[in-house]
Order: C-alpha cells, then structure tokens, then sequence
C-alpha cells in the first residue's frame, strides 16, 4: 500500500503545471550556469597563467629585496570546482568594478544559489498543500475511510515528494556536469567526485528540510491559500532573515576594533615610529663605532671607499664593522616596533575570529547557511581553505624570508661588500614558489559534519512534528 501512496504522490506531482515549469527552469538554470563558470573558470586560469609568467620576468630582471614583498605574495590558483561552487574565492575587487560593475553588483549564480533558492522555493511549491490540498478535494476523507493509517500517508507523501524533486535535480546537476567536462582543460579528481557525491547529499538533505516545512505547514492550515502565505514567510526567515541578520547579531555581542583605525595603527608603527627609532639607535651605534674606528670619521666619495675597502684591511674590517652595527640598529628597531604592530593584529585577530564564529553558530539556525557552508567547505572554496592557504603561505614565507633571503644577501655581500643588499637588483629565479596544494577530502568532510548534523536533525525534528500535527489534523 504504501507503494501505491508513493506511486500516486509522484504521479500527482509531476503532472502538475507547477513542476513541468520548475523542472524546465532548473534545467536550463543549471546548464547555463555550468556554461557560465566553465568560460569564468578558464579565464581566470588563463589571468593566473599570465601573472606567474609576469612575475618570473620580474625575479629576472628586477627583483630586489626592499620590494619583493609587494610582488612576490601567495596567490591561489582557480581550482576546477569552481566551475560549479564559486564560495569565497569568487573575485571581488574594485579594479573589476571600473572595467565591468555588472559581475560585481549582479554576481554569477551557481549550484550553492541554485539548491538554496531555487530548489527550496520548488519543495515549498510541490508541498505546501500536500495535506491541507488533499482535505479541499475530498481526497484525504477518502483514503482514511478506507483504512489507510496517517502514518502510511505521511510517509507516502514525505517519500513521494523526494523522489520527485531529487529526480530533476540530479538530472540537471548530471547535465551541468557534462557541459563542464566537455571542455579539456577542466579536469576532475577523484576527490573532487567524492566532494560532489557528498554535496549532493547535503542537497537532498536540505530538500528535504524544506519539503517537511511544507508538509508541516500544510497539515496545521485548513487552506491552500494560507498555507502558501506562511510557507513563503518561513522561506523568507529561514533563507534571507537569519543568515543576514547573523553578522550584526555577532558583532553587536562580540565588537571587534575598526579595521581601518588599526591598520592606520599599524602603518604609524612600522613606519614613521620606525624610521625615528632605527635612526636614533643607528646614531648611538655610529657613535661606538667611531670611538672604536676613528679612520671613519673621514667623509668620503663612494668611489673613493670602494677602493679603499678593496686595497686597505683595515679600512674593510672598520667598514664592515660600521654596516653590521647600523644592520643591528635597524634590525632592533624592526624587532622592536615589529612585536608592537603583532600585538594589535594578534588582538585584532582574535576578536575578529570570536565575532565571525559567533557569527557562523547564529546562521546556522539555518539551513540555507548550514547547506552554504557544507557545499563551500567540501569544494575547497570555503573559510577552512582560506586558513588552510594562509598555513601554506606561512611555510613559504619561512622558506624565503628565513632562508632563501639571507643566503641570496650573503652571495651579493660577498661579492662586493660596499653593495646595498636591499635595492641590488638579483635574479631571483632560484627562489621558493608558493605552491598550493588542496587540502585531502577527509579534512573537508570533517569541516562539513556540522553542517550536515544540522540538517539531519531539522530533518528528523520536522519529520516527528509534521506526523504529529498530521496525526491530529481535522479531516472533516
């Protein structure tokens, strides 16, 4: 019987108008949207492409360590995900603003947008009055005057109305699948298919939750009418109120510095506090040098002391006294007002970090976050990859600045040791890359565990309260 429940449910639902026009819709949404940031995907590759051949040009030609700071950053590159979930990384920036501000004000949808919009408002359409609907055509009076149990008709309609919504749903995610691995230069782990196996199961998840708060809805409301004005209300909270709404709760129980007043802060410190310090110690140290060396105290042209450092010992061994005690001047300075400028950002950092995980726990109250986050953390496009990018980037920045660079500066000293270490120009071909390697699928699904606990629990929650209200729903 409840084989023939689930048979009617399906047969019902997809000869209505209302699912041949949203399956018609996900379809095509989906198809273009794959089409979409497949050609978004490989520009932005062929962009990263042209900023690494451009910077090994510059390592070439004219790198030289007081600058390579600004140049020589980690950057990630697109990951092919992204042709389906664009998370965090999606670009937003101001130079895309002044070429184009449509990208920026109307940015691309993806499979994120899709399930948690599109998908959501077709659960509520298909059930909001799959019982309330049922008691107006007289329908529901007769299935229980001959004997089937609210149980079994619950179950039918819960079951039924899965399989109808699921069915398109993979179809179109299949076809958007296809558009994307048509083209050759996207191509896909195994990792990557067990990621997207898992996020369709977060999908089906949060289909789920919605078509529950259809059904429960459905089965307090004695009419359609009603029954769709408040589905579309709860819709409105769950989806667009609390995940919005999250951030300024947080911030206003967990206030963090501004920005912009601590990086002013910051620039203060490590700038002109700095230049005033290193120079005032490089002074007393200039001082002690003199008494020690006093041939330095004679001005002279820089010709004049590179020959001198050349054929004089004791010219070379002053000289280099004179620059290892200015190095350390400024060298304190930098440790001095370095451990200042890390005491703000560390502090900046943590209630930065307190607010947004405040943040995080309010949204989840709602699907739609819980299911954005899940999607975003399985594709490596979320926040646990933006940390896990800024611990790849730690280890490189050791590698160079702790490494590479004091060797490359004791190869230029060496030959020529009136040289300005910092402004030379060196070829710095030899130097570590950032290298960005995706982090493995286990630790992405442990990220998303909470997320999908979240939604099975909305999904068992919703399931014993819509079976209750059914059990009690007046049929007369």
């Amino acid at each position: 019987m409840i084989k023939t429940l689930i048979a009617k449910e399906i047969r019902t639902n997809i000869l209505s108008f209302r699912f041949l026009v949203s399956f018609a819709l996900l379809f095509v949404i989906v198809a273009v949207t794959s089409l979409v940031l497949t050609g978004d995907y490989l520009r932005r590759q062929d962009e990263y492409s042209q900023r690494q051949a451009e910077l090994e040009h510059y390592l070439r030609n004219y790198a030289h360590f007081n600058r390579i700071g600004n140049i020589l950053q980690a950057a990630q590159p697109p990951i092919p995900f992204q042709t389906l979930v664009r998370g965090l990384t999606a670009e937003v920036n101001l130079e895309q603003f002044d070429n184009d501000p449509l990208p920026v004000m109307f940015p691309l949808i993806d499979l994120t947008f899709i399930v948690t919009i599109l998908v959501s408002l077709m659960a509520l359409i298909l059930s909001y009055d799959a019982v309330c609907g049922e008691k107006e055509d007289g329908t529901l009076k007769l299935m229980l005057a001959n004997g089937l149990s609210r149980s079994k008709i619950i179950l039918g309609k819960f079951a039924g109305g899965m399989l109808t919504l699921l069915g398109p749903f993979l179809l179109s995610v299949a076809a958007g699948m296809l558009i994307i691995l048509l083209h050759p230069r996207v191509t896909w782990t195994g990792s990557d298919w067990g990621a997207l196996g898992l996020i369709v199961l977060g999908a089906a998840l949060y289909i789920a939750v919605f078509y529950l708060i259809g059904i429960l809805i459905s089965s307090i409301h004695r009419s359609s009418s009603s029954s769709i004005m408040t589905s579309l209300f709860v819709w409105v909270l769950l989806v667009l109120v609390v995940p919005n709404l999250s951030p300024y709760v947080a911030a206003f129980f967990s206030p963090t510095p501004s920005r912009i007043k601590v990086s002013r802060e910051v620039d203060r410190l490590s700038d002109v506090d700095r230049d005033q310090l290193g120079q005032k110690l490089a002074e007393e140290k200039r001082r002690n040098v003199l008494e020690q060396y006093p041939v330095l105290a004679e001005r002279l042209p820089e010709t004049e002391v590179k020959k001198r450092v050349a054929e004089d010992p004791e010219y070379r061994k002053a000289y280099e006294a004179a620059r290892a005690a200015n190095q350390q001047a400024w060298d304190e300075a930098n440790r001095i007002q370095g451990a200042k400028v890390e005491v703000l950002r560390q502090d900046l950092r943590q209630k930065e970090e307190a607010q947004t995980g405040l943040a995080r726990s309010i949204s989840m109250a709602s699907p739609m976050a819980d299911f954005t986050y899940l999607a975003a953390e399985l594709s490596s496009t979320g926040m646990r990859n933006m940390l896990h990018v800024r611990r790849l980037a730690e280890v490189w920045g050791r590698s160079f600045y702790r490494e590479y660079q004091p060797k490359k500066m004791a190869g230029i000293k060496a030959k020529d040791p009136t040289a300005d270490l910092w402004n030379t120009a060196v070829d710095m071909t030899d130097s570590p890359r950032f290298r960005y390697t995706e982090e493995g699928l286990e630790g992405r699904i442990r990220a998303a565990l909470g997320a999908f606990a979240v939604l099975a629990v909305y999904v068992v929650a919703l399931f014993a309260a819509a079976y209750i209200s059914f059990i009690q729903y007046d049929v007369r």
